[in-house]
């Protein structure tokens, strides 16, 4: 059995998406978990997992220079299109690059690449599942690739666990990171605020399924807060092909549940738990109809 990947994404920060990520997370039976929001994960808040297993991630390699070997020519500090080493050939290794440049042109080889850590991955248990999870160190770069690895991990799971489903939370906005933990899911469900931004967002993040030919569908959050943006999300979607679901409504208890470090639909059965709970429903109906 192959698993289901669903992608939780959102066009900009701040729609709730991972509010929405974790009471799917809760909803569904026996899932596999991934957070590749890797820059600023914030999943492991509500799910507190219990890391069961862990690496070490190797980012762009870093230039090192010999001071023994080293002239001083300044061959290096011309090629350097980073700044990362100055006129009196010292180096700063927060603006290097990994390109390679400088070991090129060096004449005397006085600069080798090293492996530099960029981060650790994760694969922890939940008591919703097994869960595959990274951070990204500070200053570091190249958070795509780590997703990559966070996605590998998720699908080395599902084949464990023989689980049905891989939710997936999502990085937001439409770089790098968003394309990786795009490659090679099923469907993607994005989560829009109804505001301008939201909008943009919504529709950026639509793009980009559709360039890579994942279906996408689309919720909205907090809908009541402006009714009448929140109806141009939904039109704009519909005109696009994107099955759109019922609206969550606004609900103090998202605060409250988060507060306790709990999903929605565990703190309280409100509206917004409700909403949730619908929301999952459709969410299966539509992957059980696309794809068995």
């Amino acid at each position: 059995m192959t698993a289901k990947r669903l992608l939780v994404m959102s066009g900009k920060g701040g729609t709730g998406k991972t509010t929405v990520m974790a009471s799917l997370a809760a909803l569904a039976d026996e899932p596999i978990l991934a957070d590749c929001d890797v820059d600023a994960p914030d999943l492991h808040l509500l799910l507190d997992p219990e890391v069961r297993e862990s690496h070490e991630y190797l980012g762009l390699q870093l230039a090192t220079i010999d001071d023994l070997l080293c002239t001083k020519c300044g061959s290096c500090h011309q090629v350097c299109r980073y700044d990362a080493i100055s006129e009196d050939i010292i180096l700063d290794e927060t603006s290097c690059e990994g390109c390679t440049a400088c070991s090129i042109v060096c004449p005397e080889g006085a600069i080798t690449m090293v492996d530099r850590v960029a981060g650790d991955v994760f694969v922890s248990s939940t008591r919703f599942g097994p869960m595959a999870h990274a951070k990204l160190r500070a200053g570091e770069e190249a958070s795509g690739k780590l997703v990559m690895e966070v996605r590998s991990c998720s699908d080395r799971l599902a084949l464990e666990h023989g689980s049905e489903h891989i939710l997936i939370d999502g990085p937001p906005g439409i770089g790098c990171p968003a394309i990786s933990a795009l490659s090679g899911v099923d469907a993607v469900l994005v989560v829009a605020e109804p505001t301008l931004s939201g909008r943009q967002g919504m529709s950026r993040a639509v793009e980009l399924a559709h360039h890579f030919d994942v279906p996408a569908m689309a919720v909205v959050n907090r809908a009541e807060l402006n009714p009448e943006e929140a109806t141009v999300i939904e039109e704009w979607c519909r005109d696009q092909g994107v099955e759109v679901f019922d609206r969550l409504p606004y609900d103090p208890a998202a605060t409250d549940a988060m507060m306790a470090r709990r999903t929605v639909v565990e703190h309280d059965d409100g509206p917004l738990a409700q909403g949730l709970r619908r929301l999952w429903v459709q969410i299966q109906d539509v992957l059980d109809v696309r794809y068995d």
